[in-house]
């Protein structure tokens, strides 16, 4: 079941996402940080409630943030659709233990129709350009890739922006 998060369950995220953090940094992908994502964050995303969480017997087993705040970093990048009701997706992340079975499937088409739901013209994201796993599993959905953008305090390496036109 996915359903918006709520303040109660960030250390369990945070918990998830760290776990995530390191299984990513045990197969060289340097993506996340100590400091991100944040417990500020999440409770930011909670505030403006773009954050949901997929729950498998009451354990919170992955997340997703669904914005229409656009990031200063994406200004830069030429998107296919004008900007408008666009719809920007950041932190979705599966525990390790539960990742191969399809949820960040899941997570994703939950994301994109919510996004068809609210009219929007497209939906928005970027990935770490060392993680080739995240990068085929968006491309495989229909996105397309864009341009690059630096998050210089998470790594020297770009962030590719990816777009799907709905």
């Amino acid at each position: 079941m996915i359903e918006p998060a709520k303040i109660s369950q960030i250390p369990e995220i945070l918990s998830m996402t760290d776990a995530c953090r390191i299984a990513m940094e045990e197969n060289g992908i340097y993506q996340w940080t100590t400091a991100y994502p944040s417990k500020q964050a999440f409770e930011k995303d909670i505030e403006r409630n773009e954050l949901y969480v997929l729950l498998q017997d009451d354990e919170i087993v992955g997340c997703v943030v669904i914005s229409l705040f656009m990031d200063e970093e994406y200004r830069s990048v030429i998107w296919l659709t004008e900007n408008g009701t666009n719809y920007y997706i950041h932190r979705l992340a599966v525990h390790p233990k539960y990742q191969g079975k399809g949820l960040a499937q899941q997570l994703m088409a939950f994301a994109e129709n919510f996004a068809r739901e609210h009219n929007a013209h497209s939906v928005r994201l970027d990935t770490f350009s060392q993680n080739k796993r995240n990068q085929k599993f968006y491309e495989q959905r229909g996105y397309t890739k864009l341009g690059d953008i630096f998050f210089p305090n998470q790594s020297q390496h770009p962030f590719h922006c990816y777009e799907l036109v709905l």
